[in-house]
């Protein structure tokens, strides 16, 4: 199914999510395992940032330099105003999905870390006050600095499934479908997607961790443990890369994306 085709009403309400404590720092890892053409997986140790868009971390120096997080790096840049929040409200508009001013959303996200930041994945939950879900969107980057955003139908299971539309690794192109599952819960947070194809499943990406409140004694520690995480996260691409390159793994073309697919 076509993110675009996702309308107000397909976007499903039973699904009532229970939060952490926010902002919190979500402490875990993330592994990736490629099935097909080449065999190939990895684990690696990370933090992800959970946090409501009207309330993002707001710490002194020298922790500021690795808790920023901003418009620029999200969705339309915060182009026509009105921050991440701004852009998220247009974005669910322009497909039918009103955002109330009263209504949550909250992003897991990558912090720029010494003035750098690349997000693999970053999710929007969109929650009423009761929570309930009112959209989910998944925004994807990959290292040619382009994005994309998916309106995703999620179930009361928190799962979903769309047609995939955009290029994310130079070994993949952009056929066949992702399947997803999302758990936010107080104790967990994970994301899995998995890229099917023709029935057989190319490769699973998890991110998992156990969130926990941003004081300024916990950012400093996950900080000072997962050094430069941002930097070892766009070089771990590139390294990863590289080995499946060597074993000849066929790149695939691409093409320039539009912006306009995530306005």
């Amino acid at each position: 199914m076509s993110h675009d085709a996702v309308t107000s009403e397909a976007v499903p309400s039973a699904q009532t999510i229970e939060l952490p404590t926010l902002p919190a720092l979500v402490v875990g890892k993330v592994s990736h395992t490629r099935r097909t053409p080449l065999k190939h997986a990895f684990t690696n140790r990370q933090y992800q940032w959970l946090v409501d868009v009207d309330d993002l971390p707001r710490h002194g120096w020298p922790l500021r330099a690795v808790t920023r997080i901003e418009a620029r790096d999200h969705l339309d840049e915060g182009r026509l105003g009105g921050g991440i929040r701004g852009d998220v409200e247009r974005f669910l508009a322009h497909r039918g999905v009103t955002l109330a001013p009263e209504d949550r959303v909250v992003m897991l996200a990558n912090a720029r870390v010494l003035g750098h930041v690349f997000d693999p994945l970053t999710v929007f939950w969109c929650l009423a006050p009761d929570g309930s879900l009112r959209a989910c969107i998944f925004e994807v980057h990959n290292t040619y600095g382009e994005r994309h955003a998916y309106l995703l139908d999620v179930d009361a299971a928190g799962r979903a499934r769309t047609d995939k539309a955009f290029y994310v690794s130079p070994f993949n192109d952009t056929s066949g479908e992702y399947s997803i599952s999302l758990r936010l819960v107080p104790k967990r947070v994970t994301v899995t997607v998995g890229l099917e194809r023709e029935g057989q499943r190319v490769l699973t990406a998890t991110t998992t961790g156990v969130p926990r409140p941003a004081t300024n004694a916990t950012v400093a520690r996950t900080a000072a443990r997962h050094l430069l995480m941002t930097w070892r996260v766009s070089a771990a691409i590139r390294v990863h890369g590289i080995w499946l390159w060597a074993r000849r793994l066929p790149i695939q073309p691409r093409r320039p994306h539009s912006q306009e697919n995530v306005r």
